[in-house]
């Protein structure tokens, strides 16, 4: 797959992890694992451009004795999701274009 398109697939993957609720890393690779694998180093690296792209913020909170960020998703994080699926529909009717031929020949 493209690296660009991976890239923002998996930008919107983890806003959609913490769309109903506030999260943490563990978790939120946790929640994703049933839909795709990411690395720690990656699931930070991708936290990181969308807390600066404001599409999240952070706060950090103690839990059993240690500090723990929580991510939570901010209004633009939750346009980008409206985005990205406007932007499927586009992707998947040209898929459907690509592939019409495939239908035919079946």
């Amino acid at each position: 797959m493209d690296i660009q398109l991976k890239r923002g697939i998996l930008d919107v993957c983890l806003l959609a992890a913490i769309k109903d609720e506030d999260s943490y890393g563990y978790k939120i690779i946790k929640d994703m694992k049933p839909y795709t694998e990411m690395s720690e180093s990656t699931l930070y690296t991708i936290l990181k451009r969308l807390e600066t792209a404001k599409m999240l913020t952070v706060r950090t909170a103690e839990h059993n004795g240690r500090l723990r960020k929580y991510y939570h998703i901010t209004k633009a994080g939750l346009e980008r999701i409206e985005e990205f699926k406007n932007e499927w529909r586009e992707v998947m009717s040209i898929y459907q274009f690509i592939t019409k031929e495939d239908s035919k020949n079946a």
